[in-house]
């Protein structure tokens, strides 16, 4: 018999502000562990909210080994830790940076309404087992979200910025608020050649979940039989990454307890589809590789899933990659969602246009369409080098407006 225990710790502090002062504060405090017995082929577990003794825990996974949840496999190996943790704010800093930058909203931009919240994050994540396993996690940063509502608009709000930092720098907010704020009243033109810039986690996760083996197997999938085929641009690569440097409040080992070579799997490598995903049950039960990730599963045994998505940088930056022509930001706008052939529509209440160095000025309503073979595609531009406008990667792609 084998014990193995997962735990995650996760404490906030949030400031929530509103018309320009301190609305509330708040303090959150989660912890979850999960004690596994596996024993003949099978697992036991007990999944608690909050702490509990680990005799306790592992008796009561014990006990469940009478519900025959099957985990025929061997317990991984290795220890290693990874602190990701630059600067922890107490609630006392976390309040005066966030006072600072909320003065400046009011300021320099009495016009608006601005909701926003300052969280500081600190996760802590742990995997042990009785092989001698020790995978640890640990990251901080400070989240910012704000949404804007000019005074003369009769939306309920016009847009919406965030980002997150490890080490905050109000220089950063500033710089947001001047971006999303400082032309909102100037009317620019839409552009017949529109280029979209836009964070890409929602596009590249739907696309990387289609190589899900599971749904590749089943043929539900919109890339089923399409493996070793190549249906995007050359540049194009996507990955799941864990390392070190581009980690994210996210561990390096999987569900199974797997670290992958490198800490990556290349899922599509310059426009060929590569490899699904498959998790140790899947591909036992799919007679497919395995090749992970597997998502952390506190409850229950893993599958596939947990996926940290990144299309690979350009070397070039934004300004660099549009080549003189102006991006639309979409900052207010609703998706019609990806269908089955994968296309999707987009309205796009509010948006700005930016010229590569500056925002130029907001843009009307208007609708586009597209799917993802062409995002990744015939339309695709690159993600840069740099990160202007969100402070974080950023996917440039043409669209055809509706």
């Amino acid at each position: 018999m084998r014990r193995a225990k997962d735990t995650w710790a996760q404490n906030k502090s949030i400031f929530a502000f509103d018309e320009g002062k301190l609305q509330s504060f708040s303090k959150e405090s989660n912890y979850e562990s999960s004690h596994k017995v596996y024993k003949d082929g099978f697992v036991g577990v007990h999944y608690h909210i909050g702490k509990v003794d680990d005799e306790e825990g592992y008796r009561k996974a014990e006990e469940n080994l009478v519900r025959e949840r099957p985990y025929p496999f061997a317990l991984e190996t290795g220890t290693r830790a990874r602190d990701k943790r630059e600067q922890v704010l107490s609630d006392t800093e976390l309040r005066k940076v966030a006072e600072s930058c909320i003065q400046y909203l009011n300021e320099t931009y009495p016009k608006f309404r601005c909701k926003v919240r300052f969280t500081g994050t600190e996760y802590d994540r742990r995997t042990v087992n009785d092989l001698g396993m020790d995978y640890r996690s640990q990251d901080y940063a400070v989240g910012v979200s704000a949404m804007y509502k000019h005074a003369d608009s009769k939306n309920i709000e016009d847009g919406y910025f965030d980002f997150n930092m490890r080490t905050f720098e109000e220089a950063v907010f500033r710089q947001m608020a001047d971006d999303y704020l400082g032309r909102h009243e100037v009317q620019a033109e839409i552009p017949e050649d529109i280029i979209f810039n836009m964070k890409y986690y929602s596009m590249a996760g739907y696309l990387a979940n289609c190589l899900n083996a599971e749904e590749l197997a089943r043929g539900t999938s919109l890339l089923t039989g399409k493996i070793g085929e190549k249906l995007f641009a050359d540049d194009f690569t996507l990955m799941h990454i864990v390392n070190d440097q581009e980690a994210w409040f996210n561990p390096f080992w999987d569900g199974d307890g797997c670290v992958l070579p490198n800490d990556q799997l290349i899922l599509i490598e310059n426009g060929v589809i590569k490899t699904g995903f498959a998790d140790k049950k899947t591909a036992k039960q799919y007679n497919v590789p395995h090749t992970g990730p597997a998502y952390h599963e506190f409850s229950d045994i893993p599958g596939p899933g947990g996926l940290s998505v990144q299309v690979k940088r350009s070397e070039k930056t934004i300004k660099e990659l549009l080549g003189g022509n102006p991006c639309v930001i979409p900052v207010n706008y609703t998706s019609s969602g990806f269908n089955e052939k994968g296309e999707t529509s987009m309205v796009i209440q509010h948006s700005l246009l930016y010229d590569g160095e500056k925002i130029v000025g907001s843009l009307p309503e208007f609708k586009v369409a597209t799917n993802i073979f062409d995002i990744f595609g015939k339309d695709f531009i690159g993600v840069g080098s740099d990160r202007p406008i969100y402070y974080d990667k950023s996917l440039l792609f043409h669209v055809g407006r509706v």
